[in-house]
């Protein structure tokens, strides 16, 4: 006899788009649950205590900045709701990058890697009450407390599941492409996802759009990590795709619909950025202003970090950019690994340049995130006088973050990166 799961999702803004996802694909998979948000850990902790299913599964999904506070919100609610019934489980990039610190921080589970399939074949084994050694794609404890990996999830077209459950009202942007060529050595999604580009097909974006016009919503983004790789499977633009991709969308919305699209989340490479991309994107979108990556303004550090372009592409970014009607918003990283004196003052000549040609400045502090090639890089230095100069840009308005944010968080990451150095391959099971 099938036993009855519930499924609690601690309920987060900061992760509602890996939410969506994961609610959006027991639906598709019509996997027998009932599924409840907690809002706050009190509220979470009551749809625990209030269920009377047989197996209770807690969601919890959050970024490496706030591994330690959501372990603190774990432990509130097992204080407040627990029983040998219910499994708590970690995902996303943190838990896939850290699994052992994440059972060791209290979680019964983490899951490893794309989230869709797992959760259902979790479910699915909860119901059925078969080993969760069976399920793809989870870390839990050997019995010496180490963490034991199933076999890998398969990662599947992005067609496969959508984006958000529309039948739950939960929308929000459209993942058009999952996974990224350019494996920037500080970020982590090429090592989650693939450094290789997967797109959904103008026909789910277009079933997508038309499930969001017919519940009254006029306003489409997109997830992407680069949003002009769209339907192109190498470094160089596909405008044909996009503008395909473009057209499809605005053909699905009302007239008064708008279409927001190099902006957040959907960021634009500095060498995508051409007069013909900015026409086309002139010709569609809504948004005034597009969000580009620059990240330093030493060509040296650059190279270092993997992100595939100097120094030269974005000036001429910016440039085209404002030329045709854009204000560029350029994301920068201060206290890159082997960052000289040198390199930072590049880095702050060329902000000074931006922002007097019309671009705004996104700071953030390097922090050496799981899972990333510069994960045991000490945290960003960042020296008193450049601290002066991002707070003097800011308050003119030429610059905005949360640059200091970061560099507490990169502090603790460094001190987690050292508790758990690097181990070899832990054996999978069945091996």
């Amino acid at each position: 006899m099938a036993s009855d799961v519930t499924v609690v999702v601690r309920y987060r803004k900061a992760v509602t788009y890996g939410v969506h996802a994961l609610l959006a694909a027991l639906d598709t998979a019509a996997v027998d649950c009932e599924t409840l948000l907690g809002g706050t850990p009190e509220e979470t902790a009551a749809h625990i205590a209030a269920s009377d299913a047989d197996r209770v599964l807690v969601l919890w999904s959050f970024y490496s900045p706030d591994a330690d506070a959501m372990a603190a919100e774990l432990a509130a609610v097992r204080r407040i709701a627990d029983g040998d019934h219910v499994l708590h489980i970690a995902g996303g990039v943190h838990a896939t990058a850290e699994p052992q610190h994440i059972l060791d921080s209290g979680w019964d589970l983490a899951a490893i890697g794309e989230g869709e399939s797992t959760i259902v074949s979790l479910v699915t084994a909860l119901r059925d009450d078969t080993p969760l050694t069976s399920v793809p794609g989870l870390a839990l404890r050997d019995a010496d407390g180490v963490a034991l990996r199933t076999p890998p999830a398969p990662q599947l077209p992005l067609d496969a599941f959508p984006s958000f459950p529309g039948r739950r009202r939960h929308f929000g942007p459209i993942e058009i492409t999952r996974g990224c060529r350019y494996t920037c050595r500080f970020c982590q999604t090429p090592f989650m996802f693939g450094g290789r580009f997967r797109h959904r097909s103008p026909a789910s974006v277009r079933e997508h759009v038309r499930l969001m016009a017919d519940h009254g919503l006029r306003d489409v983004r997109f997830i992407t990590p680069t949003c002009l790789s769209y339907g192109s499977p190498g470094p160089d633009p596909s405008l044909d795709a996009v503008e395909e991709l473009l057209a499809t969308v605005r053909a699905e919305l009302p007239p008064n619909g708008r279409v927001f699209f190099g902006s957040f989340p959907s960021e634009i490479r500095p060498e995508h950025v051409t007069p013909e991309a900015m026409r086309l994107l002139k010709r569609y979108v809504a948004n005034d202003n597009v969000i580009i990556g620059a990240q330093s303004g030493s060509d040296r550090v650059l190279a270092a970090a993997g992100r595939g372009h100097g120094v030269q592409p974005v000036r001429d970014a910016v440039r085209i950019a404002v030329e045709h009607g854009f204000r560029p918003n350029v994301d920068f990283i201060f206290g890159m690994p082997g960052e000289t004196e040198e390199d930072l003052q590049s880095s702050l000549r060329l902000a000074a340049d931006l922002t007097d040609l019309g671009a705004r400045i996104h700071t953030h502090t390097f922090m050496p995130l799981p899972g990333t090639p510069w994960r045991d890089a000490d945290p960003a230095f960042i020296p008193l006088d450049t601290m002066r100069h991002l707070d003097r840009l800011a308050q003119r308005g030429d610059a905005y973050g949360h640059w200091r944010k970061q560099a507490d968080h990169a502090v603790r990451l460094a001190e987690t990166a050292k508790a758990y150095p690097r181990r070899a391959r832990r054996r999978r099971t069945g091996e």
